[in-house]
C-alpha cells in the first residue's frame, strides 16, 4: 500500500511538473505545430485600434477584429487594419520569438465633417506652448464693433467639464488687425504689440483697451525672462534623459519637441552625427521598422527614448517648421507637430493635413482641400483637428473650423 502511495505521489509530482513546464513554455510563446506535433517558439502580436472593431488581416488573410491577441511564428508579416468608412492602416512587422509586439493603429474618417467654430473672421491663429489654447484676432469691421466681437480671442483646445463654456472668449477689444503677440511659457499671459505699444494680458480675463497698461519700457525684460523660462523647462527635460542620451540631444539637436507623454523627441539635426548603438538598453518587443542611426544636418527625426530607435521624418526642408509657433509672426509654409496620442505626428502643408505614425509610416490625409496652411491644430480630444479656411471662396472670410476625423 505504501509503494502505491509513493508511486501516486511521484506520478502527481511528474504531472504537475510537466504541466507547469508546459505552461511556462506557453507563457514564453511556444506553441504546438499541428503539422508535425512539435513544440515551436512563437511571438505574441497584440493588435488594437481606435476606433475598435476594425478588421485585422495578416498577409491578406482575415484573422479577426481589434482588439485581438495572436500567436505567430517568428518572421515578418504584412499587417492590414481596416474599417469601413476609415483609412486603412498598413505596416510590415517582424515578430520575434518569446516577445510581445503591440500595435495601436489610429484610423481616421475618409470623409471628415466640418463645423464652424468662429463666424466673424479669424486672423493669424497660433497656439500656446502646451497646445491647449489658440489665440486669434477678430477684425474691427463695423458689424463686429457693433456686436462687440472685435479684438483678441482665446479658444480652449481641450474638452472642458460640463457647465464650462467651450466657445471662444475675448480677452481684449479694439482694432488689432496689425497686432502681433507672444505667449508666455505657461500660456497664462500674452504680450501684445500694437505699433510702439506693448500690453501684458491675462488670458483668463477680459481687459478692455481703455484699461490696458503699456509695458513697452519693460517688454524686453519680460521677453528675456520668458525665454530663460522656456530654456529652463527644456534643459530640465533634457537633463532627465538617460545619461548617455542627454549630451547627444543637447549637442546635436535643435527645434526639440517632446511628445505629450515625454517618451519621444521630435527634432532637427544641427550637424551630422552617428548615433551609437544601444544608447539605451533595448527592450523586448521594440519597433522593427527601419531606423536611421546616421543623422544628417537639417533633417528631421523622431527618437524613441524607450526603444532607443531613431526614425527619419523629413529630409532638409526649408519650408518646414518643427513644433508649434508660440509667436504671432510670418508663418512658415508647413509645420509638423505632435498629435496628442504621442504615437502620431501631424504635418500641415499646402492643401492637406497628414497624420502619421511617429516612425514616419502610415501617412494618412485626414483633411484634403482648401485651407490656409499651416494653420491646422490638433485638438487634445484626439478626434478632431482645427483649421483656418474660407472653404475655397474668395468672397468669404476665413474662420476656424473643427474637422471631425474620428
Amino acid at each position: 500500500m505504501t509503494k502505491i502511495r509513493i508511486l501516486i505521489l511521484i506520478a502527481t509530482i511528474m504531472i504537475v511538473g510537466l504541466g507547469s513546464y508546459l505552461l511556462f513554455l506557453y507563457a514564453r510563446g511556444y506553441r504546438i505545430d499541428g503539422k508535425d506535433l512539435t513544440v515551436k517558439p512563437s511571438g505574441l502580436l497584440i493588435v488594437k485600434s481606435n476606433p475598435e472593431g476594425a478588421q485585422v488581416l495578416i498577409n491578406q488573410e482575415v484573422k479577426g477584429a481589434t482588439n485581438i491577441n495572436l500567436s505567430l511564428p517568428p518572421e515578418s508579416y504584412d499587417i492590414t487594419i481596416k474599417k469601413e468608412g476609415y483609412s486603412t492602416w498598413q505596416k510590415r512587422i517582424t515578430i520575434k520569438k518569446e516577445e510581445v509586439t503591440e500595435i495601436e493603429a489610429q484610423l481616421f474618417k475618409l470623409a471628415p465633417s466640418l463645423s464652424a467654430i468662429t463666424l466673424n473672421t479669424a486672423i493669424n491663429p497660433n497656439t500656446s506652448p502646451d497646445g491647449t489654447r489658440i489665440a486669434f484676432v477678430v477684425p474691427a469691421t463695423k458689424e463686429n464693433i457693433e456686436e462687440e466681437k472685435e479684438g483678441l480671442w482665446i479658444l480652449d483646445n481641450i474638452n472642458l467639464p460640463l457647465g464650462f463654456s467651450r466657445d471662444p472668449r475675448r480677452i481684449t477689444d479694439g482694432d488689432l488687425k496689425e497686432a502681433s503677440w507672444v505667449w508666455s511659457p505657461n500660456g497664462r499671459e500674452i504680450l501684445l504689440t500694437l505699433g510702439k505699444s506693448k500690453f501684458l494680458l491675462d488670458t483668463n480675463i477680459f481687459t478692455p483697451q481703455t484699461k490696458r497698461v503699456n509695458v513697452a519700457a519693460k517688454a524686453d525684460e519680460i521677453i528675456s525672462e520668458w525665454q530663460k523660462e522656456k530654456e529652463k523647462i527644456l534643459a530640465s527635460k533634457i537633463k532627465s534623459l538617460p545619461e548617455k542620451l542627454a549630451p547627444i540631444i543637447k549637442d546635436y539637436a535643435t527645434n526639440i519637441t517632446f511628445s505629450p507623454d515625454e517618451t519621444k523627441i521630435l527634432y532637427t539635426a544641427k550637424s551630422d552625427y552617428n548615433l551609437p548603438d544601444e544608447i539605451i538598453k533595448p527592450i523586448p518587443g521594440a519597433s522593427t521598422q527601419k531606423q536611421e542611426r546616421g543623422i544628417k544636418k537639417y533633417n528631421t527625426y523622431v527618437y524613441d527614448i524607450k526603444e532607443d530607435r531613431n526614425f527619419l521624418i523629413s529630409e532638409k526642408n526649408e519650408d518646414l517648421q518643427v513644433g508649434n509657433l508660440w509667436e504671432n509672426k510670418t508663418p512658415p509654409k508647413e509645420k509638423i507637430v505632435w498629435f496628442p496620442t504621442s504615437i502620431n505626428l501631424m504635418w500641415a502643408k499646402e492643401g492637406k493635413v497628414i497624420v502619421m505614425d511617429y516612425d514616419g509610416k502610415n501617412r494618412q490625409e485626414v483633411y484634403s482641400g482648401s485651407y490656409f496652411a499651416p494653420f491646422a491644430f490638433p485638438s487634445l480630444t484626439n478626434d478632431r483637428i482645427i483649421i483656418l479656411t474660407n472653404l475655397g471662396s474668395d468672397s468669404q472670410d476665413a474662420n476656424l473650423y473643427h474637422v471631425n476625423i474620428k
